[in-house]
């Protein structure tokens, strides 16, 4: 395990902690890239349970695409390789059904597993290419949601049952004395819905802890209830005192006033928590605003690498920006830690300034902080070493030969990240204010890592004499 500590502390538990410091003034393979954290209402799905989805497999067939599964969307157009979903929500009730066998008589109950008010139907019928089996498809609007095959004839109740033994949305329950029957044939009988789920801000801290022991790059949630960006930011830096390294994506409507919103944003001060203040534009025809551009964001910054800058990269299906902002209203904005949204010469949306809402740097940090990419890669940094040095607990002695190994170990990682073109330098060092003693041993990482070149400097030089000198 990782954590933070404070210097001077000694912990309890065995393990690799790190503290941060910063270096200077404050003047200008085992990486874990493409993961978000999504939390979000739907209408059917696990409910308060963190659920890994791939984008080649996408969220559709676990959780449909009703209320906010939209943040599911746009985290994966964002460029989101995996997403680790929690449905937030308590209660609710599953829709059911009742088939008959053919006297009519009740024979067996199909139940939704997880509540939610989407629509279901059921089919029942003869397989066509085979009269020995039936099949029972469950449909959701005009598209199948699921499929099963068993044995026609005597017994079909009981071979229905069996069937649904399987099913990761539905289960089956014969009616007393109904095993043998003959299940009727039945074309698109509908449900009796269920219910969603209510939601209280204390499900989303339920959520949060959910998905706590899972590793992502970025999180984001599908309100823009600033009670819920608090609670957002209380859980990062909890967890990140914990050693889990990850930022938080957020964005209000643009109904609430701009000033407000930039007053929001400057608030959180904080390197993990992104602020994105123009949110609301037109994607292709879609209109979108607050927690889905915020869920974009959030997919685009965990996908990107550490040795890239998000700062002028175009926004892929963002055609119009539904809120411009003036050169003066973006520059007062950027100041209080936003991110603004704005057109390139060729009109399309990108992202002006890749930078969160650390506006003033505590005593153990640099200006470095204030940038999306050089979060990310010392973050990974971070990351990397920890594991390494985790690897190592319990492993080598605390002598002189134990510590060179834990340098050497380290030193690579450093070496590794340069030579990926993230850093400058990195040195590993056993420390000199803190002496090995007994089962602890204390090293330095001295780091100097990459930035972008995002302002560029341009200077003139004209004469009025027209003669080449």
């Amino acid at each position: 395990m990782a954590g933070t500590f404070i210097l001077g502390e000694t912990k309890v538990r065995p393990g690799s902690y790190f503290n941060i410091q910063r270096k200077g003034s404050n003047v200008a393979t085992g990486i874990l890239n493409g993961i978000t954290a999504v939390i979000f209402r739907a209408d059917f799905g696990p409910l308060n349970e963190a659920v890994e989805l791939s984008a080649e497999d996408g969220y559709e067939g676990t959780f449909g695409i009703g209320l906010t599964t939209d943040a599911l969307r746009e985290a994966f157009a964002g460029g989101a390789k995996t997403i680790i979903a929690c449905r937030v929500g308590n209660g609710g009730r599953q829709g059911t059904i009742t088939l008959k066998d053919e006297d009519d008589m009740e024979a067996v109950t199909i139940t939704a597993k997880y509540p939610g008010d989407k629509d279901f139907t059921v089919t029942i019928r003869e397989k066509l290419s085979d009269s020995s089996l039936k099949e029972c498809i469950v449909y959701t609007g005009t598209t199948q949601f699921e499929k099963l095959e068993f044995a026609a004839g005597v017994g079909e109740v009981k071979a229905l049952v069996e069937a649904f033994a399987t099913s990761k949305n539905f289960k089956a329950e014969a009616k007393e004395r109904e095993d043998e029957k003959i299940v009727a044939n039945v074309l698109q009988s509908v449900f009796t819905k269920g219910t969603n789920p209510e939601v209280t801000s204390g499900d989303y801290s339920n959520a949060f802890a959910q998905v706590e022991p899972f590793e992502y790059n970025t999180i984001c949630v599908d309100t823009e209830e600033t009670s819920i960006h608090m609670l957002l930011q209380s859980f990062i830096n909890r967890i990140f005192d914990a050693g889990s390294l990850t930022q938080a994506v957020i964005a209000e409507k643009q109904s609430v006033d701009l000033e407000t919103r930039i007053m929001h944003a400057a608030s959180f001060n904080d390197e993990k928590i992104n602020y994105v203040l123009n949110a609301k534009v037109d994607e292709q025809g879609v209109i979108i605003d607050g927690y889905q551009t915020a869920a974009r964001i959030a997919g685009m910054i965990g996908a990107c690498a550490s040795n890239s800058s998000l700062t002028h990269t175009v926004i892929n299906g963002f055609s119009e920006l539904k809120e411009s902002l003036s050169n003066t209203d973006m520059i007062a904005a950027e100041k209080k830690g936003c991110i603004v949204l704005s057109y390139n010469k060729s009109k399309q949306v990108w992202i002006d300034n890749a930078i969160n809402t650390l506006i003033t740097p505590a005593d153990n940090q640099d200006d470095g902080w204030k940038k999306i990419r050089r979060i990310k890669t010392r973050f990974e940094l971070i990351r990397r070493i920890n594991n390494t040095a985790d690897d190592l607990v319990g492993k080598v002695d605390n002598d002189t030969n134990g510590r060179q190994t834990v340098i050497s170990q380290l030193q690579g990682v450093g070496d590794d990240m340069k030579a990926e073109g993230k850093l400058v330098a990195c040195t590993v060092t056993e420390s000199s204010a803190y002496s090995s003693d007994g089962d602890s041993a204390w090293f330095d990482i001295d780091v100097i890592d990459k930035d972008s070149m995002e302002h560029i400097y341009l200077t003139f030089t004209f004469r009025f004499s027209t003669r080449e000198e």
